[in-house]
């Protein structure tokens, strides 16, 4: 028997309303359907404007899914996607969905180190109250910094800047602290959108490196891959999404 997939999409629609176009609504994602098991990486094809972007979005919950099912087997049992509250979202991107976009978006004053711990404590179980939750918040970040440290090392982002915030960092550099928050934590679910985009030859090789360590963790995957060598590299499979047929107003 067929183990039960970790993510199970089944008849998604998103659109959206153009406001400033008298209310003319845009399909953009009709009907999508796919299945993705544990230690699968699903590459999703097609041209500029299909969806893929906005698909990622609805996984991650930055958007609403319209209609469908997106059936993710949580730590506490399945949860549609579509469905899910706020705060329900929000729990599952701490601890069971990761996320590497296109962009970073972070705090201007935070430090790079800081917000890539930052995530790694995030996605840690909430440990039981005990008169030692001071020393035991001072362990668990200090071990923090040191899979930080070593990540960003692994990426090659310069020690000198692991204490700066990375809002003034180059395109590359700003995109390796992204892949690293990314990647710190385990993952039930870890949603991919053209995550070597600006990295030169040797971090695209590193980024084909941790994904293959995240499928071999079990981790299931779904990205975008411009790259077609990086996307030969990690996919399992593909799944071409086509754009619906927008009828004239």
């Amino acid at each position: 028997m067929r183990p039960t997939p970790v993510l199970s999409v089944q008849g998604l629609a998103k659109r959206f309303t153009l406001h400033l176009r008298g209310g003319q609504v845009l399909p953009v994602l009709q009907d999508v359907s796919l299945q993705v098991g544990a230690g699968e990486c699903v590459a999703l094809v097609g041209a500029s404007g299909q969806g893929k972007s906005t698909l990622i979005k609805c996984l991650h919950g930055s958007y609403g899914i319209d209609a469908g099912q997106a059936w993710l087997q949580s730590e506490a049992g399945a949860v549609d996607l579509a469905q899910a509250t706020p705060q329900q979202v929000l729990a599952l991107r701490r601890r069971e969905i990761a996320c590497v976009s296109q962009f970073l978006r972070v705090l201007p004053r935070v430090s790079t180190l800081g917000l890539v711990v930052e995530r790694a404590l995030q996605a840690q179980p909430a440990p039981a109250a005990s008169a030692d939750d001071g020393d035991d918040l001072a362990q668990r970040t200090a071990r923090a910094r040191l899979a930080a440290g070593a990540l960003l090392q692994r990426l090659n982002l310069p020690e000198p800047l692991w204490g700066l915030p990375p809002a003034t960092f180059s395109g590359g550099e700003q995109q390796r602290v992204n892949i690293a928050r990314g990647f710190i934590a385990p993952a039930r679910l870890l949603l991919l959108d053209e995550p070597t985009a600006s990295l030169d030859a040797a971090n695209r090789r590193v980024v084909i490196g941790l994904i293959d360590e995240a499928k071999a963790a079990g981790t299931a995957i779904v990205g975008i891959f411009h790259d077609e060598e990086v996307r030969d590299a990690v996919a399992t499979r593909c799944v071409n999404l086509v754009a619906p047929i927008v009828e004239p107003a």
